[in-house]
């Protein structure tokens, strides 16, 4: 599938947002003051802060000025969000943004009342952030990054790139509700694919090198990783380990092949961070939360870095290069 180009998909998002919501013309708050919890650190999301400030001042904010953005973040440590979460809520903000499941709940359980904007979610609607898409109700709308179709795609993808693939490891977290749902699809489509899939969980960075070598243990010829929030940091280390063992990668987020992962398939996470600034600012405008539809992704990139390809001695397909959103030389 080809990416939706960032025009189209802001102009999709506004269309779907505008039709059932009716909301009288208001100015933003002189000073709006955003919140923003990261499960991660900031170095491993510079650029997608970066992409939500980048669209709040083409909206028309100017940092500081007219908007100022309170940034907490929990360095992996998932036990400090709920710590963190309370900090933001007692500054009363005007919004909070939040990314991941755990931070989600986190500002969940301080607040029924300051909107939430998730920048990226797995399952809203069963999770209970919200309750349903169209209608999301309560103080959280945002966006899903969650498919269900996406991890039998990577799987296809990456047996298709391997020749001779027959045992894939899957590298996915048991604490997230999207990383569950998207393993039993990958484990679905590697029996329709005659694929022996390894199951490895990965709960926190400390699991790392255990899941490791349990790949080469059970002699993974190559692994498939889905959304992780407590790995993300650690991507370049991922990377690392695949090309020193050889081991051809799928992941889901592109951040990884830019790491130095072999292929990724999913949505783009900068374009939700920047969708994520134009439910704020309509929300700094007058709307409910509640009211604003969460939206899926319906566009997916295809990123191959080709300098990983060579070192692991693969040829990529043309039929594969043809779908690709970008190659990186």
């Amino acid at each position: 599938m080809l990416l939706m180009n960032r025009r189209t998909f802001l102009s999709g998002l506004a269309g779907t947002m505008a039709a059932p919501v009716v909301v009288q013309a208001q100015r933003p708050p002189k000073l709006a003051r955003t919140g923003y919890l990261s499960p991660s650190n900031l170095a491993a999301v510079t650029h997608l802060v970066g992409a939500f400030k980048q669209e709040m001042r083409e909206l028309g904010y100017v940092e500081r000025k007219t908007f100022v953005l309170e940034f907490r973040q929990a360095d992996g440590r998932f036990e400090r969000l709920p710590d963190l979460a309370r900090d933001l809520v007692g500054l009363k903000l005007d919004v909070i943004v939040t990314t991941t499941d755990v931070a989600i709940a986190a500002v969940k359980r301080e607040t029924q009342t300051i909107p939430i904007v998730m920048a990226t979610s797995t399952d809203p609607v069963g999770t209970g952030f919200v309750a349903s898409l169209a209608h999301p109700g309560g103080n959280i709308t945002g966006l899903s990054s969650f498919s269900p179709e996406l991890g039998a795609k990577r799987l296809q993808v990456l047996r298709e790139a391997v020749p001779g693939l027959s045992r894939v490891a899957c590298l996915w977290n048991p604490d997230v509700r999207g990383a569950v749902l998207d393993y039993k699809e990958t484990d679905g489509a590697a029996h329709s694919l005659r694929l022996d899939l390894q199951s490895v969980e990965i709960s926190g960075a400390e699991d790392l090198d255990r899941a490791f070598s349990a790949a080469m243990k059970a002699r993974a010829q190559a692994f498939v990783m889905s959304s992780n929030p407590v790995l993300f940091a650690h991507r370049g280390k991922i990377a690392e380990f695949a090309r020193s063992n050889r081991l051809p990668s799928m992941y889901s987020q592109r951040e990884y092949v830019d790491a130095g992962g072999l292929m990724s398939y999913g949505p783009s996470l900068p374009d939700m961070y920047r969708h994520a600034a134009i439910y704020v600012d309509r929300i700094l405008k007058g709307a409910k939360p509640g009211d604003l539809p969460v939206e899926q992704p319906t566009k997916f990139e295809l990123v191959i870095n080709l300098r990983t390809a060579k070192a692991l001695g693969l040829t990529i397909p043309q039929s594969i290069l043809v779908r690709a959103d970008e190659a990186i030389q």
